[in-house]
């Protein structure tokens, strides 16, 4: 991840050769290596721990098998990528898919302070986010939270280079554009009233954050308004990182190298077919005839093609006007509070990806082929002469059950505001905060669905202040979150 030391393309040579050699030793460092960032990426699309421990899986022995295809061995770390992708890809296209158990964040060791100041940058992240779409939210997580550049990314998307470069560039700008919006919803949201009737929930949902872009560009007083410089690496730096299992590698070693399964290896090989003509995988298609009609994409030297997009991008901002009205909504580089980077549904641009399908290879040793579907069951030829007396009532389904809120407090420190983080357990709730007290203000209200994250923002007093000051926020239904800063 970005600020982490990662593997240079000297590395990428060495183990891609030993690969080929097939050095099983060789195997194990490409896991230690890769591992943790490949499962954070693949959690980030498919947003469930078990299918993201299987699509590593995958990853690993699609990776042995095809090593021999790959024509630039120097670039295997952005190839691993692309094998991913389409294999999270075709886990989400899955009717069997597992849902529902998100990775635990990796562990990090900070303080209380520091925690709190993470979570309210963690906040603006997402809040900037959701002003992208899904395509551009996976190209700034692909390029700054894991380092990979503009020509891994051409592999990994299956697009033209000159049209990757387009994306990566029109997504940092429309990311400037969102982050320069979010800070003024933070820290000015008072002084404009259409301001702060956006920003009513924080993190801002996709909606508010594109309206709230539209509305800074065209606002007389926000579009002057100067916001702190804060680069794009330090603001995905924030974002959570899923926890790789401690005891998968043992398991995707096994399945990689045991002689037992190389028949099981051979058919989740197949699934990483076709590959273009660099030894790149094509991206997924649900209909393989797709896959066939797919004109071979134009890949080269990067110096040379970034020549020729100097002049391309100009030609591609109206082509590319696409990229900035994603239809989806949650995080690319991560949904409201919790999970990884987000990315495309299938090839649509879908942001916030549903939970991926469940494959074969994760609970048995060895696919095995569908079996035909059983007939339907003839109708009655002959139809009850009378109907029932006293029908019984037909079963309808039970409401879901209301959750609770679970509310934190936060510290502003010598700041002006903070964020309350506010979570729903057990089932959704309709929030609402019900009052202060002290020399705090907050409002707002919104929607939580079970699980989900949220916040409220809490300013403080103006006035005379002397030494340290506490008040409390009530949210209901939920409780009471207490709030405290200096001067």
């Amino acid at each position: 991840m970005a600020g982490e030391p990662g593997p240079g393309q000297e590395d990428d040579l060495r183990l891609a050769n030993s690969l080929r050699a097939g050095d099983v030793i060789a195997l194990t460092e490409v896991y230690d290596t890769y591992a943790p960032f490949l499962y954070d990426y693949c959690h980030g699309l498919l947003r469930d721990r078990v299918e993201a421990a299987g699509a590593l899986r995958n990853v690993v022995i699609q990776a042995r098998e095809h090593i021999d295809r790959l024509t630039e061995p120097d670039r295997l770390r952005g190839w691993l990528y692309a094998i991913a992708r389409k294999e999270c890809m075709r886990r989400r296209d899955s009717p069997n898919r597992h849902t529902g158990q998100e990775a635990p964040e990796a562990d990090d060791d900070l303080t209380d302070e520091q925690l709190a100041r993470r979570e309210e940058r963690r906040l603006l992240a997402h809040s900037a986010l959701a002003a992208l779409n899904g395509r551009q939210r996976e190209a700034i997580d692909l390029s700054v939270r894991h380092e990979l550049d503009e020509v891994d990314l051409s592999g990994i998307f299956g697009m033209p280079l000159e049209e990757t470069l387009a994306l990566v560039e029109k997504s940092r700008e429309d990311l400037g554009a969102a982050l320069h919006a979010a800070l003024i919803a933070q820290n000015h949201w008072k002084e404009c009233p259409s301001v702060s009737a956006l920003t009513e929930s924080w993190p801002l949902s996709p909606q508010a954050a594109t309206s709230l872009v539209r509305h800074v560009a065209s606002c007389p007083v926000c579009g002057e308004r100067e916001t702190p410089p804060l680069q794009t690496d330090r603001l995905l730096s924030v974002l959570p990182i899923a926890a790789i299992p401690g005891d998968l590698r043992l398991d995707v070693l096994t399945a990689a190298t045991a002689e037992d399964r190389s028949a099981n290896r051979r058919a989740i090989a197949a699934w990483t077919e076709p590959f273009d003509e660099y030894g790149w995988p094509l991206p997924y298609e649900p209909s393989p005839a797709r896959s066939r009609d797919r004109s071979p994409r134009r890949r080269g030297p990067l110096i040379a093609a970034v020549a020729v997009a100097v002049g391309a991008v100009v030609l591609l901002v109206g082509a590319m006007s696409w990229l900035g009205g994603g239809d989806g909504t949650g995080a690319a580089a991560g949904g409201p509070a919790t999970g990884g980077s987000g990315s495309p549904g299938g090839e649509s641009g879908d942001p916030d990806p549903s939970p991926s399908g469940l494959d074969p290879s994760v609970t048995s040793p060895s696919p095995t082929a569908s079996k035909s579907p059983s007939k339907s069951p003839s109708p009655s030829k002959t139809p009850a002469k009378t109907p029932s007396k006293t029908p019984s009532p037909p079963n309808r389904p039970e409401p879901p059950r209301a959750g609770r809120l679970s509310v934190q407090g936060c510290s502003m420190g010598g700041q002006d505001s903070c964020v309350i983080r506010i979570t729903a357990v057990g089932g959704p709730v309709n929030w609402r905060v019900t009052g202060t007290s002290g020399p705090v203000a907050a409002g707002g209200a919104g929607h939580l669905e079970a699980g989900q994250s949220g916040g409220v923002r809490v300013s403080r007093d103006i006035g005379l202040c002397l030494g340290r000051q506490s008040g409390s926020v009530t949210v209901s239904p939920g409780g009471t979150a207490s709030v405290s800063y200096w001067c």
